[in-house]
């Protein structure tokens, strides 16, 4: 199957080599070609180039992209999206005056999506998931990471990691699964944290590593939550049955986790609100990326990561949308990239970079998607007409896409 895309308007984020991720300055730069063609053959990107280049092969299909551009489908690195029900008498808690810290210490919360989980099925699970994964593929989404946490017993985590492995099989999209059972402190555990971790470690763990149920470990790393220790061990162990680290950290606090992660070499550290000199300095000439998740700070009116600050420091930034029932339950890159320009002052070249090329490296898929490159999956955006890319995030609550493709097929 031979796919030409001839009339491009722009063709963005086209990288004739493979790169890791783009830091600092670098992340100013978005390299595209005006005027261009793309072909996909077989679900990978062929070759691209000037429409004076556009070669007269026969091709199986041709789309004519007068007036719109083509860019990497998002790369959403961090989400929550196998998950049962939903929190919305939590969202008005909120309006009302509670915070997030207050609604977990009323049994709300994490706790209040882990009693549901455990009492769903896994068919109902997988069939509401399955709902929301479809619909972030229709916004645009190529790859997406996807945690469990909602469990906080051994069979609901193994349930959840179980149910992410079946949408890896049954949808184009590129999934990675993430095990974060150290997500919070279940009720029977509440004055045994420690026999809850050691649990997770001798009970989950072995049997995820055997299954091949995920590639990450995850850790919610936090005051009131999970210590600095308790992440290395968690960590620790992962490692030791080939998970790679990631890490929530700096949320609400700062309490070291930054430094942890680096220490382990965390392929991510993601929520970063609160960041002190000194964690910026931590990550610094790391392979670790920073991952912003500006719809929960939207969500939950707390603190945009400071991505000004980082990225002027010479850091590299991802975005994600940590979509999940209690602190963002939205999908949407889309809304991201426009809430990353507008509330966290990131250039659209920058906001791109992060949710493309730097969202892949995040979870671990930078040699598959995220840019337009050779050999590559052809999981691209196919734009309305628009001017300039500048308008994706200027046109915040829409969206300027007409058609998603993956490995080359359009998304119905």
């Amino acid at each position: 199957m031979t796919t030409l895309f001839k009339n491009i308007k722009e063709l963005i984020q086209v990288r004739d080599k493979q790169i890791d991720f783009v830091s600092g300055a670098a992340m100013k730069i978005l390299p595209t070609i005006k005027n261009a063609f793309l072909v996909v053959e077989n679900g990978l990107i062929s070759d691209y180039g000037k429409m004076y280049e556009c070669p007269n092969s026969e091709f199986d299909m041709i789309v004519d992209a007068t007036g719109k551009m083509i860019l990497p489908s998002w790369c959403d690195s961090h989400t929550h999206i196998v998950y049962a029900g939903n929190r919305e008498g939590e969202f008005v808690d909120r309006i009302n005056g509670l915070s997030y810290e207050d609604i977990a210490n009323n049994g709300g919360g994490i706790l209040n999506s882990a009693k549901k989980l455990q009492e769903t099925s896994e068919d109902d699970l997988y069939n509401q998931s399955k709902t929301r994964l479809e619909e972030v593929m229709q916004l645009g989404t190529g790859a997406v990471e996807i945690k469990s946490g909602y469990g906080l017993t051994a069979d609901a985590e193994l349930k959840m990691l179980r149910v992410i492995k079946r949408l890896k099989e049954n949808y184009p999209i590129e999934i990675k699964a993430t095990f974060l059972g150290a997500h919070a402190v279940p009720l029977n555990y509440k004055n045994n944290k420690r026999g809850y971790l050691q649990m997770l470690i001798d009970d989950v763990m072995p049997i995820i590593a055997s299954e091949n149920l995920a590639e990450y470990v995850d850790i919610f790393c936090e005051t009131g939550y999970f210590s600095v220790e308790d992440t290395a061990l968690i960590l620790e162990a992962g490692k030791k049955l080939g998970l790679i680290p990631k890490i929530h950290v700096n949320q609400f606090t700062a309490i070291g986790g930054v430094q942890v992660g680096v220490k382990y070499k965390a392929l991510s550290v993601d929520h970063l609100e609160e960041m002190r000199d000194e964690d910026i300095e931590a990550l610094k000439n790391t392979k670790t990326m920073p991952v912003a998740l500006p719809s929960c700070s939207y969500f939950l009116s707390i603190p945009y990561t400071p991505a000004r600050k980082m990225i002027d420091a010479g850091l590299p930034l991802a975005l994600a949308t940590d979509y999940n029932p209690g602190s963002t339950p939205s999908g949407n890159m889309n809304f991201v990239i426009s809430t990353a320009c507008i509330k966290m002052k990131m250039t659209p070249e920058e906001a791109l970079n992060a949710a493309t090329v730097n969202g892949a490296y995040a979870m671990g898929l930078g040699k598959q998607v995220g840019s337009i490159t050779k050999g590559k999956l052809a999981n691209i955006i196919l734009t309305k007409p628009i001017n300039s890319y500048g308008f994706i995030p200027y046109s915040f609550g829409n969206h300027q896409i007409e058609k998603v493709y993956l490995k080359g097929l359009e998304i119905k």
